[in-house]
């Protein structure tokens, strides 16, 4: 059975048996304001908030969002520890961390990662259409790093959340689309 779909060197071709039921569940992103960042990721991007889990006494709130259309509402458990449970079980999500306040601190309160030194560097959405998609991100008035048809790389844009994180729309068939 082949394991990787591309070469590149450093590549483990046997899988270890362990790990198969290993799940990407989240990335993180550390947030100043939740308010403000769950408006956008809700609004803006159309994602859904699965769980909010609140840490008092460490004073930290985390927020767990994923795309709307990735499970059915009615799976979805109610209760509290097992809708944790299930979250935990999920792929691909975003969790928002809220530092008890960092909103009321002036300026921006966390590095993106793309102004030195270079480390993180951003978190991608396909969207059908990144034209339509930028068009609609123009009229909702937010910032662009690149849009579309700027730079070398035609097709794809490049949108900010709140904190400043760099976002790539792209579309999915773009290359295959533009190699015709």
């Amino acid at each position: 059975m082949i394991r990787h779909h591309e070469n590149a060197p450093g590549l483990c071709q046997i899988a270890d048996e362990d790990t198969q039921s290993y799940v990407f569940n989240q990335t993180m992103l550390r947030i100043k304001d939740p308010e403000i960042s769950l408006d956008f990721y809700t609004r803006i991007i159309g994602m859904t908030l699965y769980r909010k889990l609140e840490f008092p006494e460490m004073k930290f709130t985390l927020y767990f969002l994923a795309m709307s259309g990735d499970v059915q509402n009615d799976e979805v458990p109610t209760e509290d520890n097992k809708r944790t449970t299930w979250t935990f079980e999920q792929r691909a999500m975003l969790e928002l961390t809220h530092n008890w306040g960092s909103e009321t601190e002036a300026g921006p309160t966390y590095h993106n990662g793309n102004s030195d030194p270079r480390g993180f560097g951003h978190i991608g959405f396909s969207v059908p259409d990144v034209y339509e998609a930028s068009k609609r991100f123009e009229k909702l008035g937010v910032k662009f790093v690149k849009r579309p048809d700027d730079g070398k790389m035609k097709g794809l844009a490049f949108i900010e959340d709140p904190d400043g994180y760099w976002i790539e729309i792209l579309q999915a068939n773009i290359i295959e689309k533009n190699s015709k």
